[in-house]
């Protein structure tokens, strides 16, 4: 179980990432686990992201749940959400914003890149 405190704005928490998402695609489909690391959080962010055309989703850990959100249109980058969370990735940055608190600065995360 890999465990993050909460950021500032009391988005992100502790999940266990080993949870299994089973989801039956037909054709091929990929699966990608990206580490971030993000503002105001001690520990790396581990979001899977799943992509099975013309199904894009992400899974980001939220409050200690595993929340899944599905890709909508947007102007650049890719834009995920769920519920009241927006997840917009633009290369190697991405925001997390609550939606239902637009006043408030989204907490944002850039892509660990691993050096051999």
């Amino acid at each position: 179980m890999e465990t993050l405190p909460l950021a500032a704005a009391a988005l992100l928490g502790s999940v266990d990432v080993s949870a299994a998402v089973i989801l039956n695609f037909p054709g091929n489909f990929e699966r990608n686990v990206v580490r971030y690391q993000c503002e105001g959080i001690e520990e790396a962010l581990s979001v899977t992201y799943v992509n099975a055309a013309p199904n894009f989703l992400a899974i980001v850990p939220i409050q200690g749940q595993s929340l899944v959100f599905v890709t909508v249109l947007s102007g650049s980058g890719a834009r995920y959400v769920a519920g009241e969370y927006e997840w917009w990735t633009k290369g190697p940055d991405v925001s997390l914003t609550n939606l239902t608190t637009p006043d408030a600065a989204p907490t944002t995360c850039s892509e660990i890149t691993e050096t051999p």
